[in-house]
């Protein structure tokens, strides 16, 4: 059994990565490079992949600069200590996941690969639109219609964390032996190269490891 598993250093699609791996998929981790500010990233992705036992591990470059709108991506300040206010932040990159998802889709049908992973998350994230379970279904309807049938069956996107909080990603993760060290979620790290602590995904992150109990290992 052969997964694409969008990796991008940080501990959800680590965890994703860890599931598949456990549920015996030879994976390919697959990681964009596109334009992005926390370009720390790309460096824990390909820890992630190695420690997890990825086959191979490709990154793949698309400048998604050009479009904008985003603090990820554009000269916008990336929002702290931001109060829930049931608006999506400006650090959502349009169309990101669909974007990312038809590259992987791509590169598993030339494969002859099934199985896409992702690590979106429904319940404890920023209202990202991309991140949701109906979105993913829908994505997946789209990539059966428009890819060749194959004797191995449909394409699925797995998306395991979707309902789950971050708690639950946390603790999922520890079961199946993540090293969370090797990861990273700061939008806005320092020159150094460490967490801010206070942008949305800082504090998702500590949320997650607050209510699972568990110490997080990047935190000094």
């Amino acid at each position: 059994m052969r997964a694409v598993v969008l990796v991008s250093g940080g501990m959800d699609s680590a965890v994703v990565l860890a599931h598949l791996r456990h549920e015996g998929f030879a994976c390919t981790a697959l990681s964009f490079d596109y334009g992005q500010r926390h370009r720390q990233e790309l460096a824990a992705a390909a820890r992630v992949a190695k420690a997890l036992g990825a086959v191979e591990h490709l990154v793949q470059t698309i400048d998604m600069r050009c479009i904008g709108a985003s603090a990820l991506t554009a000269d916008i300040p990336v929002p702290k200590d931001r109060s829930e206010d049931g608006t999506i932040p400006i650090t959502y990159v349009p169309a990101r996941n669909t974007v990312f998802l038809a590259y992987a889709l791509a590169l598993a049908e030339a494969r002859e690969c099934r199985t896409i992973g992702i690590g979106v998350n429904a319940v404890d994230y920023s209202g990202y639109p991309d991140c949701r379970g109906d979105f993913i279904a829908a994505f997946e309807a789209a990539a059966n219609l428009g890819t060749k049938p194959s004797p191995h069956g449909p394409i699925r996107i797995v998306a395991p964390l979707v309902s789950m909080d971050k708690g639950q990603i946390v603790r999922r993760g520890v079961e199946l032996g993540v090293d969370f060290g090797l990861t990273t979620s700061c939008y806005d790290p320092g020159a150094d190269g460490r967490a801010c602590r206070h942008c949305d995904a800082c504090r998702l992150r500590a949320l997650g490891f607050a209510a699972a109990g568990v110490a997080d290992p990047v935190v000094s």
